[in-house]
């Protein structure tokens, strides 16, 4: 295939995969444990006791109240983010949406929903998460701790997800069936992970997912942080132990609720290959949404995004 777009990277964001070699693409086998891996992972970040502390905030807007929020989460880590009511009417659901590798400044209150609060955790190590020495560069946060399968920075971002399901539950207990997930990019390989083993999560919506296949993920050229990645693992092969733990593709085949999964087929930052080994690996009530492309600015980007966010709307309405 083609490039379908202009661009000036030194390779075919593409990666020569047409519609079907992409439809395809299969997730690599599962390492032993994988499934006690993480569950005990999951029972863990349910012991956390996260007293969450919303505090006013600076920000306002006419149909939402916006508060500051601080919780704790697995390891003590403090978390920062903003939680999100709406000024009229009950609230009938709530949404934990996640975030890509350029962190958060601000909620995204044009999310498709009524009638939810939504709560917008930064991840450990990111905007609001910020803690040194944890790199806010994509290229070297991926990396923290990655020599360590246990320690390793983004099964803490999944504990960041589960926890502030708890919070929510904390903060609005009739809420309890009735929670959803939303992530972009690394927030939607985070998710794949929060979903396949967290029953309180009931749909989940991902976007441009990361995480997935990672074998092929260290082989095809990219920008952001699977370059760093790529960098870092020519000179340390043992990296490829810890990974097998943190395929997204293994874990959507986990995924048991109805999930939207919204894949692109030109991508830079996050190969496409990868992004439709996890879509491909969702095995129960799933709907797919296929981007021309994914981290690139391109002609009908707004009327695709318009199109997704109508989706992902009627997607939540059966929350």
């Amino acid at each position: 295939m083609a490039d379908p777009f202009t661009h000036g990277y030194p390779f075919n964001p593409s990666y020569g995969y047409s519609l079907a070699d992409l439809r395809a693409v299969a997730a690599p086998p599962e390492p032993d444990g994988f499934d006690l891996f993480w569950r005990d992972r999951h029972q863990r970040a349910l012991s956390v006791d996260p007293e969450p502390a919303p505090s006013k905030s600076a920000a306002s807007h006419p149909d939402w109240t916006i508060l500051d929020i601080r919780f704790r989460s697995t390891g003590g880590f403090e978390l920062g983010g903003w939680l999100c009511a709406p000024k009229r009417g009950p609230v009938k659901r709530g949404l934990v949406i996640g975030h890509g590798y350029g962190g958060r400044d601000a909620p995204d209150l044009d999310f498709p929903v009524e009638d939810a609060v939504l709560l917008f955790p930064c991840l450990r190590g990111l905007s609001r998460s910020a803690k040194p020495p944890i790199s806010t560069d994509p290229n070297w946060h991926v990396l923290h701790d990655i020599d360590d399968r246990d320690a390793y920075i983004i099964g803490g971002c999944v504990d960041d997800v589960w926890v502030s399901v708890t919070v929510l539950l904390q903060l609005y207990p009739w809420l309890d069936g009735h929670i959803g997930y939303s992530g972009i990019s690394l927030g939607g390989g985070v998710g794949s992970f929060a979903l396949a083993f967290d029953p309180r999560l009931t749909r989940g919506q991902i976007e441009v997912p990361t995480f997935g296949a990672q074998p092929l993920r260290l082989s095809l050229p990219s920008i952001g942080s699977a370059q760093g990645l790529q960098v870092y693992a020519a000179d340390h092969p043992n990296v490829a132990d810890t990974l097998t733990y943190f395929d997204a593709a293994s874990a959507a085949r986990h995924i048991a609720q109805p999930t939207l999964c919204a894949v692109a087929l030109f991508d830079p930052a996050v190969a496409p290959p990868c992004q439709f080994a996890i879509a491909n690996s969702l095995q129960n009530d799933h709907e797919i949404f296929i981007l021309k492309a994914g981290h690139f600015d391109y002609p009908e980007a707004q009327e695709e995004h318009g199109r997704l966010r109508d989706t992902i709307g009627r997607f939540f309405g059966d929350l």
